[in-house]
């Protein structure tokens, strides 16, 4: 099934849904007479504030998504837990109100759990059949996706007899890729290898691949992460075979194919609650300060224009999300021809190319203010990696294993690197920051960006760190 039309079915599903537990917990609560009211309460107009509420709670969640051969019960726990805390609002705010009314009734703050009820049988009853069709559309051959196994042995021959077992997962297995060089003439079951490691990037294309599974033998963990490197730009997911002691051991997110246990590779461990709250937090903030710079913009706009001549505004090409370019915008603090005979260079510590305004904005980190129109713009977030010119990007990541990994979250003015390590002299110091940065991938949340932004304003205060 098409994402967008998976999305809109959900939607229209959930708004049918909503408005019928509505209709039911009025209909209970009104006509059954349990409930004296002197006047009815109005049907409609709180029916549509209703459903806006628990739309936004939907959206926070991640309910919307889209589904692959994901477990419903899954799905249903989050339903529950999702509408345990919308509930819990409503029954707060139904508290609160009667408390103002003397003449309120003790029914009515606990009748709020028969909404629940219907709430849960309509709203589940209805995912459960979009759920139950997406499956049948996958049995029957709508909406699979291609799936490329690394290695030839045995793990992955049982791996590939589960997926031909389970049609319900919609995967097809298009080949197999050696990692040992007898056997990439081999086949198994009609299903033939089709490359080696090195053709991975061309096969994903060719044939189409959503999906790898790597099965591998003991002793190749260095496969992994070469099979990794080369799906850096690819919109593909990465799942490992596991064996006991890595599932154990409790240091692996692990899925099932109905039973057959995998690792994700680099999972996006940040919910979509927060991903949403991360992102109104980046437009509430860069707002406010565009709001509060204002004057210190101006002065510094007319402090550029007297020092050198050219533009007030330096804007420069740079990789974002998922390496889609964009130009990144900051106040000029080179000469206008900084790279006209040198071309794309590094910015250095006491580069002789900063103007003497440029050397007291980059101190106090006024050039970087601009980048708050990026941020509206939704091309960079307050946090994130420091988004790495093209050239660079192209020129690192043949040097460093994982580097384009930087380019699967939105880029940030500051960053875990930046808070925590110096100016980029070398090629080591580029590896260095790389870790920080994988580390902060990692490990996203809400507190950790809340404590790089604390840490940020003392590395101003303090002149320490480096922004490029």
């Amino acid at each position: 099934m098409n994402k967008k039309i998976e999305i809109l079915l959900l939607l229209l599903i959930d708004l049918i849904a909503i408005n019928l537990t509505w209709y039911a917990y009025y209909y209970f609560r009104i006509e059954t007479g349990w409930m004296y009211y002197a006047q009815k309460p109005a049907l409609f107009l709180p029916g549509i504030v209703i459903y806006v509420y628990w739309f936004l709670i939907f959206l926070f969640v991640g309910m919307y998504r889209t589904w692959f051969a994901a477990s419903r019960f899954d799905e249903m726990t989050t339903l529950f837990k999702a509408s345990f805390f919308g509930v819990f609002i409503l029954f707060v705010l139904i508290f609160a109100d009667d408390a103002a009314r003397p003449d309120a009734s003790l029914k009515s703050r606990f009748l709020i759990f028969f909404y629940w009820g219907f709430f849960l049988f309509f709203v589940g009853g209805g995912r459960l059949f979009i759920r139950g069709l997406q499956k049948k559309l996958l049995i029957k051959g709508y909406g699979r996706k291609n799936a490329l196994i690394v290695g030839f042995n045995s793990r992955a021959n049982n791996l590939h007899d589960q997926i031909n077992q389970y049609r319900a997962l919609g995967l097809d297995v298009a080949g197999y890729i050696a990692t040992i060089p007898e056997n990439i003439s081999k086949s198994y079951k009609n299903t033939k290898v089709l490359g080696c490691i090195d053709n991975i990037p061309g096969l994903v294309d060719e044939h189409n691949i959503r999906e790898i599974i790597i099965a591998l033998e003991k002793h190749q963990e260095d496969v992994v992460l070469d099979v990794i490197t080369k799906c850096d730009t690819k919109n593909v997911g990465i799942k490992i075979v596991a064996d006991l002691y890595e599932i154990i051991s409790g240091q692996a997110r692990t899925t099932t194919i109905y039973g057959f246990p995998l690792i994700d590779i680099m999972p996006e461990l940040m919910p979509e609650w927060e991903k949403k709250i991360k992102r109104i937090m980046d437009v509430v903030i860069a707002l406010i300060i565009l709001v509060i710079t204002m004057p210190v913009t101006i002065i510094t706009a007319i402090l550029i224009k007297l020092d050198t001549p050219g533009p007030v505004l330096f804007k420069q090409d740079r990789a974002g999300l998922n390496g889609k370019e964009f130009y990144m915008y900051k106040f000029r603090s080179m000469r206008a021809d900084a790279e006209k005979y040198s071309g794309p260079v590094w910015s250095q510590k006491n580069d002789p190319r900063i103007t003497t305004v440029g050397r007291f904005i980059r101190k106090v980190r006024i050039d970087e203010i601009p980048q708050m129109i990026n941020i509206l713009k939704g091309e960079m977030s307050l946090v994130g990696p420091r988004p790495e010119r093209p050239y660079f990007v192209e020129k690192l990541s043949e040097e460093i294993p994982l580097y384009k990994k930087r380019l699967k979250v939105r880029p940030g003015v500051t960053g875990w690197a930046q808070v925590k390590h110096k100016y980029d002299e070398t090629i080591e110091d580029v590896k260095m920051k790389l870790r920080y940065d994988l580390f902060y991938i990692e490990n996203m949340s809400l507190r950790m960006d809340l404590k790089i932004i604390f840490r940020t304003v003392f590395v101003v205060l303090f002149g320490k760190g480096h922004y490029s």
